[in-house]
Parts: structure tokens; C-alpha cells; sequence
């Protein structure tokens, strides 16, 4: 149920330094999965205890390139996004560096 539930880790800038000083991790999870389902996916994925769970649909964006051929159009497609809050002094590994 959890590798259906988590599609896969939000890294970036931003996420990171919010996970270093806030204990907070943010994936891409699948548009039908509520806060309940992805707090036992990220807990059993994990081996971790979430005080938290913020959910928030992206939006598509329209995106376009220009190429020797002309103008190529196209979409990128929305997402929903979950921000885990772990409880204190949890951390999730998400490069095995330990």
C-alpha cells in the first residue's frame, strides 16, 4: 500500500533546508491518498513517527520551447504534494549517507 501511496521524494533546495531545520519532508503522493494513508505510508516506508501531515494540489503549468522546427508546446502535469512533520530528533535518510 505505501510504495502506491508515496510516488517519490521532493528534493530540492528549499525542501532541504527546510528538512535540516525543521524536521520536515515533503513528497509527491498520489492525488486520491488522504492525510491518514500517507501518515502510515510514511511510518511504515520509514520507521519513523509523524507528529504531521500538510497536503497541497500543484497546479499544471503550461510550458514551451523553442526549437529549430518552431515553437514546441506542451504541460507539465499537477500533482498533489505532502510536508511530513517527523517528531523530535527523527530523521529520514533519504541518500544513505549514515
Amino acid at each position: 500500500m505505501s510504495k502506491y501511496v508515496l510516488i517519490k521524494p521532493l528534493i530540492s533546495e528549499k525542501s532541504e533546508q527546510i528538512s535540516e531545520r525543521e524536521g520536515k519532508y515533503s513528497f509527491v503522493v498520489d492525488k486520491r491518498a488522504n492525510k491518514i494513508e500517507i501518515r502510515k505510508a510514511v511510518e511504515s516506508m520509514y520507521n519513523v513517527s509523524v507528529e504531521a501531515v500538510n497536503t497541497a494540489i500543484i497546479p499544471g503549468k503550461n510550458k514551451s520551447r523553442y526549437t529549430k522546427t518552431g515553437i514546441m508546446r506542451g504541460m507539465k502535469s499537477p500533482y498533489k504534494k505532502a510536508v511530513v512533520t517527523l517528531a523530535e530528533g527523527e530523521v529520514i535518510d533519504f541518500f544513505g549517507e549514515a
